[in-house]
């Protein structure tokens, strides 16, 4: 298995809806994405409110190529059209992960 992981980097001033993120965002990404190898979304939210990051999505995919495929399909713009309605933050997508 092979993670991709999507930051929201802001700060207290950063509008951030942790329940659309979770009940919304994430169900969509993974009905556009489960097609193209993706096994799981998961978030995950700092636990001090000093942090510079507002959550912490990772997203296990089948394979790395998977998430190339993902990141390139047309179905990829509807989950990025979706960001605003949770979060005027700015999206990082940190790195692709495998195991050691």
């Amino acid at each position: 298995m092979h993670k991709m992981i999507v930051v929201c980097a802001g700060d207290e001033k950063n509008r951030f809806d942790r329940e659309y993120y979770t009940n919304v965002h994430l169900p969509l990404a993974s009905e556009c994405w489960k097609p193209y190898g993706l096994v799981s979304a998961e978030a995950f939210y700092p636990a001090t409110s000093n942090s510079d990051w507002l959550s912490i999505g990772v997203y296990t995919f089948k394979t790395a190529e998977a998430i190339n495929h993902a990141l390139n399909a047309k179905i990829t713009e509807k989950i990025m059209a979706d960001v605003p309605f949770f979060t005027d933050a700015t999206i990082i997508i940190r790195s692709h992960f495998t195991p050691f």
